[in-house]
């Protein structure tokens, strides 16, 4: 193992759901971290994610777009920068089907950015990269779907990415192997399973059906609700995320997941019915439940092999 102790961290995307969230983790676990936030605040990033934050005097917000890749080095130079923990990214799968292009900018070639700027600063002038680590968040979705009684993704799953979303990740994935393999980069990554918790986006699955619940408007499922994710509180996925950093192999990739399967249909009815308990109304909720054409590039089923990480 490649141990490595984060100290000064360019964190990509720390005003959306699971960077915000990552941001408070290490400000509360770790007293000699110092954080440099960049976010390029579109509608899925919120500054309002960083409020009250523990100890806020390290961590510093910059808005900015991690496809420029000179702010990113002056940032990296400026702040002594360790540690890349790259978060930013277009992830929502429906929007990645109506306007690809978006994401294609941003994962791939903001990645890409990036990773030239860690290059530059690591490596450039016969740097070797000592106590420098790039840290990598990808998806589960990269690997395609599965059927009902197909084993669970591994590492070694061979990628099949079935919508722009998902191979705007493939690409940046492989571009991060490739910078490990082609330069030395150090660097690390995850692929993660469904992610839920404090500040996710409305758009979102379980959002999207909480605010339906309290607003008494139909509840969309996508198809028959038969497919099935794998859930991750998103706390976990942090401990994860942090592990990685800590005590994982350079070059090595690791799939964080729930061990938690639920059929979309099935979820939908658990969270109905603890709305009917908190928030009663005159029929149960799972009458809002509204059928709706499911989208071709909608996988079936993920599920995620933990034995790696656990090991």
């Amino acid at each position: 193992m490649a141990e490595h102790t984060p100290r000064n961290v360019l964190l990509t995307g720390g005003a959306g759901f699971i960077g915000c969230n990552f941001v408070r983790y290490l400000l509360e676990t770790d007293p000699g971290v110092k954080i440099v936030d960049l976010d390029l605040l579109t509608y899925a990033g919120s500054l309002a994610n960083l409020e009250d934050l523990p100890d806020p005097s390290r961590h510093v917000f910059v808005q900015g777009d991690i496809c420029d890749q000179a702010l990113v080095e002056g940032l990296m130079r400026k702040h002594d920068i360790d540690t890349i923990v790259h978060f930013a990214a277009d992830s929502h799968v429906d929007r990645s089907i109506e306007a690809p292009a978006p994401f294609i900018q941003t994962n791939v070639v903001g990645t890409f950015h990036l990773l030239e700027a860690a290059r530059a600063c690591w490596l450039g002038d016969g740097g070797d990269g000592n106590n420098r680590r790039f840290h990598h968040i990808s998806t589960d979705e990269v690997y395609g779907q599965l059927g009902r009684s197909d084993p669970a993704f591994t590492e070694t799953t061979p990628y099949a990415p079935n919508s722009p979303y998902s191979a705007s990740k493939a690409g940046s994935d492989h571009l991060v192997r490739a910078y490990v393999h082609t330069f030395g980069l150090p660097a690390t990554m995850n692929n993660c399973s469904n992610n839920y918790g404090p500040s996710q986006h409305e758009e979102k699955f379980l959002p999207t059906i909480i605010v339906s619940c309290l607003a008494g408007k139909p509840i969309p499922v996508y198809g028959d609700g038969s497919n099935i994710r794998d859930w991750l509180y998103v706390t976990d996925h942090c401990r994860g995320i942090d592990t990685i950093l800590r005590h994982g192999k350079t070059g090595e990739c690791y799939n964080v997941g729930g061990c938690t399967e639920w059929a979309n249909l099935d979820l939908v009815k658990m969270v109905c019915s603890n709305m009917d308990e908190v928030r009663p109304r005159s029929t149960p909720h799972a009458d809002l439940i509204s059928f709706v054409t499911d989208l071709t590039g909608h996988d079936w089923r993920y599920a995620i092999d933990i034995s790696k990480i656990k090991a």
